[in-house]
């Protein structure tokens, strides 16, 4: 780092997420459920916050058992519709630290290493592997990346991001539910939840606890008046999803498989849980037939609202 490059920049961005659901005909709806609000931390900051349905609800707030906020909107008053919409727009302060210092334990930076015991408790449900398939293609695939730290935790972790940003195809997939582990690594691709699950699996394998991470992606490139819609960060446009582990000393770590980054402050969380069905960004149901529902229209756009600051 030179003596001119930032250590920390902050930006004001802008989210604005828009899904549409469309019918054959007009349904009744049943309540719908959103982990649209950002987490509140040292380094994200919400400043406004707006959520609106067509046809109208009636919103409340609830935690999960994550500390998730999440946003419960009651459709009983509205009028049966052929089509839904849910817009949620907000603001927010995102810091990034350059070139981050993590302080890991010194005993956990050599791997294997043991959590502590008051940690144990709660995070042991987070250690244990869930996709664990009786012939251990991932936990064989993730071993690989120990022989070759030589017992450096942290080159394990930064080893296993790295490779799946650099060897795995990146397929966006609109339909819900992800790939089993052995999936992704069998072909190669994924979309970033998918490659969120299989990092999340393999460092599991190994002891490391760890959560999956879902919310948005800033890419500085959809600023560009010359970009033409493209981007340089893999599942921006859309929700993305990340990995978080747990390190003595440092704590939760943010990496995102997807793109290769390591604590980003492109990086927007709305949720984390134990697995991706506890952090859906959006749910609900509808009173209807089967095949009344046609489809649904996602479109998430994440901007800079004034000039980076650096200090």
């Amino acid at each position: 780092m030179t003596a001119s490059t930032p250590l920390v920049s902050t930006d004001l961005l802008h989210v604005r997420h828009v899904t549409q659901y469309r019918y054959a005909q007009p349904v009744k709806f049943g309540a719908h459920r959103a982990m649209f609000r950002p987490h509140d931390s040292n380094d994200l900051r919400l400043t406004a916050f707006e959520i609106n349905t067509n046809p109208a609800s009636a919103h409340h707030w609830v935690h999960d058992v994550f500390s998730n906020s999440k946003v419960i909107m009651d459709f009983d008053a509205a009028p049966e519709s052929d089509t839904l919409e849910i817009v949620c727009e907000f603001n927010v302060v995102r810091s990034t630290v350059h070139e981050p210092k993590f302080p890991i334990a010194e005993f956990a930076q050599k791997y294997p290493f043991t959590y502590p015991s008051e940690q144990w408790p709660d995070l042991v449900a987070l250690i244990r592997p869930e996709y664990d398939a009786p012939t251990g293609e991932v936990k064989r695939w993730a071993e690989n990346f120990v022989d070759d730290a030589y017992g450096d935790s942290w080159a394990i972790l930064e080893n296993i991001n790295s490779a799946i940003h650099r060897d795995f195809d990146y397929r966006r997939r609109e339909e819900p539910g992800i790939q089993p582990p052995r999936e992704t690594l069998a072909m190669g691709a994924g979309s970033c939840r998918d490659f969120a699950v299989l990092m999340l699996e393999a460092v599991r394998q190994l002891g490391f606890a760890a959560r999956f991470a879902t919310g948005y992606l800033y890419d500085p490139l959809t600023d560009q008046t010359d970009a033409e819609g493209h981007h340089a960060m893999r599942g921006a446009g859309a929700t993305h999803a990340w990995v978080q582990v747990f390190m003595p000393g440092a704590g939760w770590i943010e990496f995102d498989p997807t793109n290769g980054l390591i604590a980003s402050g492109q990086l927007i969380r709305t949720g984390v849980a134990r697995l991706p069905a506890q952090a859906v960004p959006l749910e609900g149901s509808f009173t209807g037939a089967k095949g009344d529902f046609l489809g649904m229209d996602v479109s998430v756009e994440v901007a800079s609202l004034a000039p980076t600051l650096s200090g």
